[in-house]
């Protein structure tokens, strides 16, 4: 078997990577990223493209068909990947993440691909009603980065057929410690308070609804997409993919990471105003279907393991919401160096702004 793993120099990225090669010791793992994220690493043993066959460097914006040939199952995780990057670059992220995802699936199709799992998001649900939203819910997406995920699985639909079984996770808000570890994700981004500062300050009003997920139980559902068959699901799925005991009210995440961590206290921004992205989510589905593939990690352990890979890191960032830790810093230090363009592509002349800085240096 033959994986292509788009976007996998990420934060989900490293996991999968891991869990594929440990499914699938023998098949052929092949990664295609943008590198944005490269130099990300926190406290990974090893470089998490050692796990590869194949790292391919590219842009999924122009990513050439020969890169399928061959392939059985891709991996589609590459996308501007949460909200405060899709208010900056909203064109961009329809273009990455509708566009360009869109076709890859559409060549994967032409080039022969079995399974096309695509890494889709469960706030595309985008307000809380009563009850926890199933997949016939009603979708209200609310920002740029949900508006893409529906976009790209309205046109999925339609290609799904003649042997290409497109596949939908649904995916909770991910949490946990990665090789790639970010910072802009609400469970992530209080264990670094309570760990830099002993505080946690809540920048809602605390009460919205979010599905979690552990990171490595992400990499877990995606082993089960890669070989799905149209008998559990049918040709084209869309399954909303975590635990129903993993729905949580913010205030809820922000006592349980005080509770474990000692002398740490916790605010809330009460004049904030509402916030809108908040949902509670029926995972049922996906139990059924995927009975072996389970989220086994707790939130106790979510928070411990954020907690120890933290203090190895010796973290102590009061500041870390405009650290590199954050994404759209990331992006925002590439450009502000001259490495990026406005379209977030590799300059031609970045390596020639680094002999300049080394020359400097």
């Amino acid at each position: 078997m033959k994986i292509l793993i788009t976007g996998n120099m990420g934060y989900v990225g490293p996991g999968v990577v891991e869990r594929l090669r440990a499914a699938y010791p023998e098949a052929t793992l092949v990664g295609y990223d943008m590198a944005y994220f490269a130099n990300c690493l926190t406290n990974a043993p090893i470089l998490p493209e050692s796990r590869l066959d194949v790292q391919l460097y590219g842009d999924v914006r122009t990513m050439p068909a020969h890169v399928l040939e061959g392939v059985d199952a891709v991996v589609h995780l590459a996308a501007i990947s949460n909200d405060p990057m899709g208010k900056k670059y909203e064109d961009i992220t329809m273009e990455v993440n509708y566009k360009s995802s869109v076709r890859i699936a559409e060549m994967a199709k032409a080039a022969g691909v079995k399974n096309f799992v695509f890494a889709s998001s469960c706030s595309m649900y985008g307000a809380a009603s009563e009850h926890a939203k199933t997949e016939d819910s009603e979708l209200n997406p609310l920002t740029a980065y949900a508006r893409s995920k529906v976009a790209t699985e309205k046109d999925l639909k339609p290609l799904a057929g003649d042997g290409f079984i497109v596949t939908c996770l649904r995916f909770a808000t991910a949490c946990g410690m990665s090789d790639r570890l970010r910072l802009d994700l609400v469970l992530n981004d209080f264990v670094a308070g309570a760990v830099s500062t002993g505080k946690i300050n809540i920048l809602s009003d605390g009460t919205p609804w979010r599905p979690l997920i552990h990171v490595k139980d992400m990499a877990r559902a995606i082993e089960w997409a890669v070989t799905r068959q149209p008998s559990n699901g049918g040709e084209y799925l869309a399954v909303n993919t975590g635990s129903n005991e993993w729905n949580y009210q913010v205030y809820e995440l922000a006592n349980a990471v005080a509770e474990l961590i000692p002398g740490v206290d916790v605010t809330v921004n009460k004049d904030a105003a509402p916030d809108k992205r908040s949902y509670r989510v029926n995972f049922d589905l996906y139990k059924q279907l995927a009975p072996n593939h389970q989220p086994q990690y707790t939130l106790t352990q979510a928070i411990e393991g954020l907690y120890e890979g933290l203090k190895e890191m010796e973290f102590k960032d009061g500041d870390f919401r405009n650290s590199l830790l954050m994404r759209l810093m990331v992006l925002n230090s590439l450009q502000e160096t001259n490495r990026l363009n406005e379209q977030l592509q590799w300059q031609r002349n970045s390596a020639k702004v680094a002999e300049t800085e080394l020359e400097t240096a």
